[in-house]
């Protein structure tokens, strides 16, 4: 690299860098001079690479922030850290070029940074990418069906792509090692006994990857989804690799392995749609008079803003010898709202029933009867007496 530098006393030139240094620092030995030169090369290098990094993304972030959509913010936001740090790498790889000096050293640590910095922007743009698509699957609307889904297999198909590509980075970091690199060439020139060893020991990897395309293909269950699992009521609050997070509904966690909703049975409240039916069941007096009951039911149901107009009805649907079994049926819009119109119905219809019919309320019955009279028999004495004497008699 050739540097022209006129000393302030007029005299001389300096022809190269190593003289512009040593017109500074005096004389080096070889080892310091080398070094010198690759740490200068290497600042000018990092600070023209971090310049246009700023130019660059500060024009980036004036045309995001003009445009109406988020994606391209959420693009640029997750590239400025990686794309940094490649910028500096390209600085540095540039100026080895002009240096020899530097260039030995990138030539031993290029291998490593490379293909971590590559990974890591590969890994930037996925995450934007899937941080952009769930902006548009808002989830808090009332038919959510179509949003939970897109978003279930955004989630899994992330964590998919992000261990894919955490694999392919990782493998192109080690083979930069020439010893691995060898023991690469040997395994697969032994494949098949590569084949079995690989094979067994990435099995729970391989099936929690298959596993995962599989809900991502299949969707038994989506994000939001109310399930009930090991008679636990609950919520699908994420979906990873290997396993299912459902939130219950006071607020614990149960962790459940994903294989268990591949293979076991469960219940979907959600697979279809958030509407659901729900009944309450009330056990009344043999005596009662329906009709007044339900109407009264009707007029609660009605005027709850729970009740989503779908269906609504009260049945006499058992009798046992005690009491007779009514059912209330009702719709709501979600498992939620359904919850709480439930317990509305059985709080309000049985307050109706203890202020207006309380005859309708289940009462035991027990039916007066006569004492019994019983005659008093006579001892066993007496009689083994009275036989003696008949037989005495006789």
């Amino acid at each position: 690299m050739k540097l022209t530098v006129e000393s302030g006393r007029g005299g001389h030139t300096i022809g190269t860098m190593a003289d512009w240094i040593e017109h500074f620092t005096g004389e080096l030995p070889l080892w310091g001079k080398q070094l010198m030169i690759g740490t200068l090369a290497a600042a000018i290098g990092i600070a023209a690479a971090l310049l246009a990094h700023r130019v660059l993304f500060r024009v980036l972030r004036k045309v995001a922030r003009s445009s109406q959509s988020e994606a391209d913010d959420i693009l640029v936001k997750r590239l400025a850290r990686p794309a940094r740090y490649a910028f500096i790498a390209l600085g540095v790889a540039y100026a080895a070029r002009e240096t020899p000096a530097l260039e030995v050293a990138w030539d031993k640590v290029s291998g490593f940074v490379m293909p971590f910095l590559l990974g890591w922007i590969v890994l930037a743009l996925l995450r934007s990418f899937v941080e952009a698509m769930a902006l548009r699957t808002d989830i808090t609307v009332d038919d959510n069906r179509n949003a939970r889904r897109r978003r279930t297999r955004l989630a899994i198909l992330s964590r998919i792509g992000t261990f894919m590509i955490v694999f392919v980075t990782v493998a192109l970091m080690l083979f930069a090692i020439p010893g691995v690199r060898q023991v690469g060439i040997t395994l697969m020139a032994s494949a098949g006994l590569a084949a079995l060893a690989v094979g067994a020991a990435a099995q729970p990897a391989l099936k929690a990857l298959i596993g995962g395309f599989q809900m991502a293909l299949t969707e038994p269950i989506a994000i939001d989804d109310v399930v009930i699992v090991d008679g636990e009521w609950g919520r699908i609050e994420d979906i990873r690799t290997t396993y299912v997070i459902v939130k219950i509904w006071d607020e614990r966690r149960l962790i459940v392995p994903s294989h268990k909703f591949l293979e076991n049975t469960f219940e979907n409240w959600t697979k279809q749609s958030t509407q659901l039916t729900g009944t309450v069941m009330l056990y009344l007096d043999h005596a009662v008079d329906v009709e007044p009951i339900r109407a009264e039911f009707e007029r609660q149901v009605r005027a709850d803003p729970r009740w989503d107009k779908r269906a609504q009805g009260l049945q006499v649907t058992d009798m046992s010898d005690e009491t007779v079994q009514v059912r209330l049926l009702m719709t709501a819009a979600n498992s939620g709202d359904l919850w709480d119109l439930r317990c509305a119905m059985r709080e309000g219809v049985l307050a109706w029933i203890r202020r207006e019919m309380p005859e309708a309320l289940r009462r035991n019955r027990t039916l007066p009867t006569a004492p019994v009279e019983l005659a008093a028999s006579p001892s066993m004495a007496d009689a083994i007496a009275v036989a003696g004497e008949g037989k005495h008699a006789g």
